[in-house]
């Protein structure tokens, strides 16, 4: 295009005519590319040689612009790990908040090897969540004397107690004996004021209720060894005692001023006294009168 501006250019001044005078002309304007001018030649710059054989890139590197994809094995191991983790959380913390709220408990500062193992600290104010089956009764200061003395006179004797304080009971363990003479009995120039218990020599005898002891003897009128307990808690003062005689010598476990509970062992089985066979011979005074003592303990054992 250029090159049809210049050949136009000069046509013009060619064809003007020869008389005509006209005002120099200027300079044409020099094109900023000349193609016809030698140009010069800018080398191009050097190439790397290009290798013969391109190998392939190695396993290991991934091409820029790609993510690798994981293998369903890699996921499946994911996924189960994290299945792991959460059942693990799950069953150490359900079974602590189970027992205690969250902000009642301290937790331990060690750690235990076995990591079924837990261990925590509850506050003062949290309390077990017991369940009591059965029926309980408190137990009073009087009443846990008692128990400590029947406690003490038991491990002095060697025998047991076989009732708790405040029962009242047979003066023998069941089986130990055979009811024989009763109350009303004949006896020459009286009649029986008693119960007889028949049982071999040696065979234990208990306190029938609660009460303190007022006689303690190994000679007492016919009776031979003899122990007296007075029982104010039956009826509220000394009305209502028991007699034990018969007894064998050296065997009374009580002394008089000291107080027995129920089932107290206090002597054994003797033949002393105005007595045919060994026996226990035990009598029922309320207000100083005899009573029928079987009667009496058939009324009141319990």
């Amino acid at each position: 295009m250029r090159e049809a501006a210049a050949q136009a250019t000069t046509s013009a001044q060619t064809s003007a005519p020869a008389g005509t005078s006209s005002a120099p002309a200027e300079p044409a304007p020099q094109p900023l590319f000349d193609p016809t001018a030698p140009q010069a030649r800018v080398p191009a710059p050097p190439q790397a040689p290009e290798p013969a054989t391109r190998s392939a890139a190695p396993a290991h590197i991934v091409p820029a612009g790609t993510r690798p994809r994981r293998g369903a094995k890699n996921i499946g191991r994911s996924t189960g790990a994290a299945l792991a983790i959460s059942a693990l959380v799950v069953g150490t913390a359900l079974p602590a908040l189970g027992m205690v709220h969250a902000g009642d408990a301290k937790p331990s500062n060690s750690a235990s090897a076995d990591i079924r193992a837990q261990s925590f600290t509850a506050a003062g104010d949290v309390l077990p969540d017991v369940q009591v089956h059965g029926t309980f009764t408190a137990t009073t200061p009087s009443e846990l004397s008692a128990m400590q003395a029947a406690t003490a006179a038991a491990e002095r004797t060697g025998v047991a107690s076989i009732a708790k304080p405040g029962q009242v009971i047979y003066p023998m363990a069941a089986g130990s004996y055979t009811l024989t003479d009763g109350f009303g009995a004949a006896r020459t120039g009286r009649s029986h004021m008693g119960q007889d218990f028949a049982a071999g020599i040696g065979t234990p005898i208990y306190a029938v209720a609660d009460g303190c002891v007022t006689l303690s003897s190994e000679s007492y009128q016919g009776y031979g060894v003899t122990v007296e307990i007075a029982h104010p808690s039956l009826s509220g003062s000394n009305a209502v005692s028991t007699l034990y005689g018969h007894m064998t010598y050296g065997s009374r476990a009580v002394q008089a001023g000291e107080c027995v509970t129920a089932g107290q062992f206090i002597g054994r089985v003797g033949d002393t006294g105005w007595t045919v066979g060994s026996c226990l011979h035990f009598e029922v005074h309320i207000n100083d009168s005899a009573i029928d003592p079987l009667a009496w303990l058939q009324s009141n054992v319990f």
